[in-house]
């Protein structure tokens, strides 16, 4: 049936690789060397670090550096600290210890400094005014500091979003308010209750978030990292401490695929707080009721957290209600000074009813119909992680991740193209079931080189998954019964996929005075196979007239190096430029091999994709801080790109028909420009003095071009699909003292769905998305223990579409929601 073919060998006939390799070669040997030379003309910054509120006690392992990571040191037992072969000049001290109130401040370096730094409990309760205007100088949105506890991000274009920050619709994960600052960011909107996450950057597929390597505190959440890396399950914003984004360049240190690192960190219980008790009651149109509560805090040396949330709704079209469970546990022991386990365990599972996709004609006429009464959808989603996190020493920190899959979803329905009536027969039913386990492996090294501060990091991960899909059919009603009719003869397939991955990785960070080079390897080893049947099947008038069972047997290894190289120069204290390549990788998705689609003819000799990221930038901050920014092109090659074409297919009806069909298009080439500011006008006004008030009008902005370089003479020169040429968010947020709230509007330029630039097919599986604009507003008002949030998205009601399916939820155009008004309760004990 189908085959499983390499391409990894074109990664190594790109020469920029040999000299990255070469580069990486003449830098790790630093590491061995551990030379502490200062340069005469550089001074030290010594200092130490106390709690103020314990007698001025020491705090022991706080992170002290200069800037974000350029120079960098770890307090010892008595509070000291130094900073070694710093250059005069002007920098940001901070301070940061877990538990603790950060602490920063701007100095300038002409001598050897001796700092005494105070930092405050987080338990402490402060007054109201205190508290608040802490809260105002939190920005929802920054990036990633240079080195993190085990990884190292310099060079790179990071995005780091606050959710409690934000006034949002959280309830149903809103992605455009949560994500409105993370410019090319493509957003699909499946459903109004935010089942399901679909976001992608730089004109990659969206669907279900498959082309980031999607996190949860660290570990793997997709049904398989590498056969089918899509996200059936997405945490409750409401749930989240931060949202971490690394683009294409993060493919050394979180795998191969190109968008990147998407990582979900949830909060953790508060030190100090022996129970915090969270409830919050959200209600809005066509249904919506989320009700959302979480337990956390500590005592003695063991940390919680818990959390359940209950989310149903009717949907707005008929035949697109839902209802959804998630639950989730997290437990952390401080067994030593030095030793911290941690358990976390997740649990999810929604039902959801399938209205079904549109043609165009049908969404011109009326976008709320609905053609499809008979389909489900199903998922069920258990995942389990274990956490160790070690200190080998004041400068070495060692994380390893166990983590564990249990997963299954469930679609059914009927898939004929939509623009024929269901024929009322027995539907299809296609079942996957997950099964993984791996582990992840992270050391982190802090050390002085050349009187500079440098990194390395080193990391291992093993990965083992088994996936079953089956697909057959179920019965002719209209009940969610997922249930097939012949489960030990299935009328279309039946598959095993088991995989195995491999991957060792390493990267060192060295500081060259104002330069920072992040050269960095990662040797990846993956074993896809599939075993199983499928069926050959021929009607004619309605009756089976041939059936066939053929087996089928494959299997497939390749191992591959893939190279990176990241550069940063300090411009000034406010002014970084940052620049970076790094290869990419993504092996082909096995429901392309297995699921039997009548809008979807799949080729059989489809081959991985392979590629690389590049970027270069300029961020940080002007006007004494009051406006932060974030500004790059990136060029994104993407070898063997996998995408929608046609071919003229068989069919009972009319003898013959175009269908979509999905193959190797060839390669493609994407550049643009990515843009983030955003104004904090109070503070321009007021000159840096805080204030209650807060006025913040900030910009989001993309253009991006894609065209296709080689393949079929119908799709060369043509643009490459799902990439609007512009998109833009921009708004304002505001708060003064207890109330807040936000305006946002987005703007995305309309575009191509496959890679003929097809405008209109007879069953909208292919086509133009039309330019769209949408507004939302939210507001929110804190009072003591409660918070009160209102708010209206798409506030003008405009109807409008971000996706053309070939299969579930359609097929066909998946109607955006209208205007949805809701009304929210928070309570804090």
């Amino acid at each position: 049936m189908k085959q499983f073919v390499s391409t990894s060998s074109s990664l190594a006939k790109q020469p920029w690789v040999f000299l990255l390799f070469a580069t990486l070669l003449a830098i790790t040997p630093t590491i061995l060397s551990g030379q502490d030379e200062v340069n005469d003309l550089d001074f030290n910054v010594a200092g130490l670090v106390v709690n103020p509120d314990d007698d001025n006690s020491p705090l022991e392992a706080a992170n002290v550096y200069l800037n974000d990571g350029q120079f960098f040191t770890l307090t010892e037992t008595d509070g000291s600290f130094l900073l070694t072969g710093v250059p005069a000049g002007n920098y940001l001290l901070r301070a940061e210890l877990l538990g603790y109130e950060s602490w920063s401040q701007s100095i300038e370096i002409k001598g050897d400094l001796n700092l005494e730094i105070s930092l405050r409990p987080a338990a402490i309760k402060l007054s109201e005014v205190t508290v608040e205007d802490a809260t105002r100088q939190q920005r929802a949105q920054s990036r990633l500091r240079n080195v993190e506890t085990t990884a190292i991000y310099a060079g790179r274009k990071t995005e780091l979003i606050r959710p409690d920050e934000l006034t949002a619709n959280l309830a149903v994960n809103n992605a455009r308010e949560i994500f409105r600052g993370v410019a090319g960011l493509t957003v699909w909107e499946n459903d109004g209750g935010g089942l399901q996450l679909a976001i992608a950057a730089r004109g990659l597929d969206p669907n279900r978030t498959s082309s980031f390597n999607t996190r949860q505190n660290g570990f793997d959440i997709s049904a398989d990292a590498l056969g089918y890396p899509e996200s059936y399950y997405v945490p409750p914003a409401q749930a989240l401490e931060r949202i971490e984004l690394v683009r294409g360049a993060a493919s050394l240190q979180y795998g191969t695929q190109f968008g990147g690192l998407l990582n979900f960190k949830l909060k953790e219980g508060k030190e100090g707080d022996p129970f915090e008790l969270i409830s919050e009651t959200t209600a809005g149109s066509f249904g919506l009721l989320s009700l959302f509560n979480s337990v956390g805090g500590s005592k003695g040396k063991t940390t919680y957290y818990g959390f359940h949330q209950y989310k149903r709704g009717d949907g707005w079209r008929p035949n697109s209600g839902f209802e959804q469970h998630t639950g989730y546990l997290d437990v952390h022991h401080q067994v030593t000074p030095k030793l911290r386990l941690g358990l976390e365990l997740t649990h999810m599972n929604y039902l959801a009813q399938q209205s079904g996709g549109l043609v165009d004609f049908e969404f011109q006429q009326d976008p709320e119909q609905s053609k499809r009464a008979r389909n489900w959808f199903k998922v069920d989603w258990n995942l389990m992680a274990f956490h160790v996190d070690y200190e080998l020493g004041d400068k070495t920190h060692l994380n390893v991740r166990t983590f564990a899959l249990h997963a299954q979803r469930d679609a059914l329905g009927e898939l004929g193209p939509i623009n024929r009536p269901d024929p009322l027969a027995e539907r299809d039913l296609i079942r996957g079931r997950y099964r993984n386990q791996g582990m992840e492996a992270r050391l982190l090294h802090r050390f002085v080189f050349r009187g500079n501060p440098a990194a390395f990091l080193i990391g291992a991960r093993y990965y083992r998954g088994f996936a079953r899909n089956e697909q057959g059919d179920a019965n002719d009603g209209s009940e969610a019964e997922f249930d097939f009719l012949n489960p030990e003869d299935l009328e279309r397939s039946s598959y095993r996929f088991p995989s195995r991955n491999a991957a060792l990785f390493a990267e060192q960070l060295v500081n060259l005075g104002k330069l920072s080079i992040t050269p960095g390897v990662r040797l990846e080893y993956i074993r896809t196979a599939s075993e199983g049947y499928f069926r050959q099947r021929v009607f004619s008038g309605g009756q089976l007239i041939f059936d066939q069972r053929i087996e089928d047997q494959a299997e497939n290894q390749r191992s591959f190096p893939l190279f990176g190289l990241g550069l940063g120069y300090r411009i000034s204290e406010d002014l970084e430029a940052y620049g970076n390549i790094s290869q990419n990788y993504r092996s082909i998705n096995f429901t392309d091999l297995a699921v039997a689609n009548p809008n979807l003819i799949v080729d059989s000799l489809l081959n991985d994709e392979s590629g690389y990221n590049a970027e270069l930038g300029l961020r940080g901050q002007w006007l004494k801080g009051a406006l932060q920014f974030d500004a790059n092109l990136f060029f994104l090659r993407y070898n063997d790109r996998i995408g929608l074409t046609e071919v003229l297919v068989p069919d009972p009806i009319s003898i013959e028909r175009l269908a979509t069909f999905r193959t190797n298009v060839g390669d493609a080439a994407l550049y643009g420009l990515e843009l983030f500011a955003e104004l904090d006008l109070t503070q321009l006004l007021r000159q840096g003095q805080a204030g209650d008030l807060q006025i913040r009008p900030f910009v989001n902005l993309s253009l991006i071009e894609g065209e296709y370089l080689s393949g079929a003479s119908s799709v060369v020169g043509n643009e490459v699909e799902l990439v609007p040429p512009v998109s833009v968010k921009t708004g304002l947020s505001v708060k003064y003292k207890g109330l807040s709230g936000s305006l946002l509007y987005t703007y995305v330029q309309e575009h191509y769905s496959d890679a003929t630039n097809a405008v209109l097919v007879a069953d909208a599986t292919r086509g133009l998305i039309p330019t769209y604009g949408v507004i939302d507003f939210s507001a929110a008002y804190e009072l003591g223990r409660f918070k009160f949030q209102a708010g209206v998205n798409n506030l003008t009601d405009r109807s409008y579409f971000t996706r053309r399916a070939t299969g579930y939820p359609g097929p066909g155009i998946i109607p955006a929601e209208p205007r949805r008004v809701y009304f929210g309760l928070r309570v804090r004990i």
